[in-house]
């Protein structure tokens, strides 16, 4: 039975502290749809860049946005990394729309794992967990410094431990729960590729718990990528599985954890207090009626918009560029087969 060890230190209880009170402090403010839209892009730009580059793709953030802005056809591995992060963190918000919290089971760690490896990686090995042995080396040490369980154990390690993340999502903490989850995931790296990118979606999901209503709007996966070497560090073990196992301690990683969201969310807030409210910040009726219909179906047609609306067809065509201007949505087809959807 998984059981983690850990305490709440005086900074680990000062640091949730932080977080409950930043989190009220967001959820009292009210946002228009388009600069809650503005930064949700941005936010989720900014996830897949820093999660990628995490794990050594090499993309500046300024080609990361051009890559989910114009989505090419034909991708390198390093562009299809980006893409495939960016399609998990929209099914993602998609689920959590439906429930939160999110039930952490073993078929919804593998569908995010397939998303995070699509086409990187044989189908056949999206599968199932590792059937073989895996190691961690440190690059700048050039020698291998972890070890972590056999293959023939991860199979029971995992489901023990999702028995005890979906049980603490009762009564404990979120931001524990989610904390404990992401170190626990890469202790087991129950997968030979991708446990990094998949662990830091999961725990996104996680930390939804927490209430914070502008949750979309801050990406903690750019802490670490601003702070790669404590990340490993704290997130790491060192040495064999079966020989660790019963000493590890959480709290160090746990106060970490807890740092890195109280500086995303610090970063985000700020940004926040610079928006102001203008003609171009806010949504008219009939621009919110038309989302709202591509919301419920998937995309809008001129025709379509003008049932919603007695506009004219001139300033339903202005209705469509501003919105598109905005980033919010996005033409397609050509002459009358033109419909407009969600970018």
């Amino acid at each position: 039975m998984f059981k983690p060890k850990y305490f709440i230190s005086l900074e680990l209880l000062d640091n949730i502290k932080k977080i409950t009170s930043v989190v009220t402090q967001l959820n009292a403010r009210t946002y228009t749809n388009i600069i809650l839209h503005k930064f949700e892009r941005k936010a989720r730009d900014l996830s897949a860049h820093a999660s990628t580059s995490i794990e050594g793709n090499p993309l500046p953030l300024t080609d990361v946005k051009a890559l989910l802005k114009s989505r090419p056809e034909h991708l390198r591995d390093t562009e299809r990394e980006v893409l495939n992060y960016n399609n998990a963190l929209v099914w993602l918000e998609k689920e959590l729309k439906r429930s939160i919290p999110l039930t952490i089971t073993g078929d919804v760690i593998h569908k995010i794992h397939a998303f995070v490896m699509d086409s990187l990686m044989a189908e056949t090995k999206l599968q199932d967990y590792r059937n073989k042995p895996v190691f961690v080396n440190d690059p700048r040490e050039h020698k291998t410094i972890y070890w972590p369980p056999d293959q023939q154990d991860v199979q029971n390690l995992m489901r023990e431990f999702i028995e005890f993340i979906n049980h603490s999502q009762k009564d404990m903490d979120p931001l524990l729960v989610a904390g404990i989850f992401h170190k626990q995931f890469v202790i087991i790296h129950p997968f030979i590729d991708g446990n990094g990118r998949t662990v830091r979606l999961i725990t996104k999901a996680l930390l939804a718990s927490m209430g914070l209503n502008t949750f979309n709007l801050f990406s903690f996966e750019n802490y670490y990528n601003n702070n790669v070497t404590n990340y490993f560090t704290y997130v790491g073990e060192r040495g064999n599985y079966y020989d660790i196992v019963d000493k590890i301690d959480f709290t160090p990683w746990l106060v970490y954890f807890t740092g890195g969201i109280i500086d995303e969310l610090l970063r985000v807030s700020k940004e926040l207090d610079k928006e102001v409210l203008t003609p171009q910040t806010i949504l008219s009726e009939h621009e919110e009626k038309m989302l709202a219909y591509i919301d419920r179906k998937g995309f809008i047609t001129d025709r379509i918009y003008s049932t919603l609306t007695k506009r004219a067809k001139a300033t339903r065509n202005l209705d469509f560029q501003k919105l598109i201007s905005l980033g919010i949505i996005k033409m397609e087809g050509k002459g009358k087969a033109t419909y407009y959807k969600r970018v």
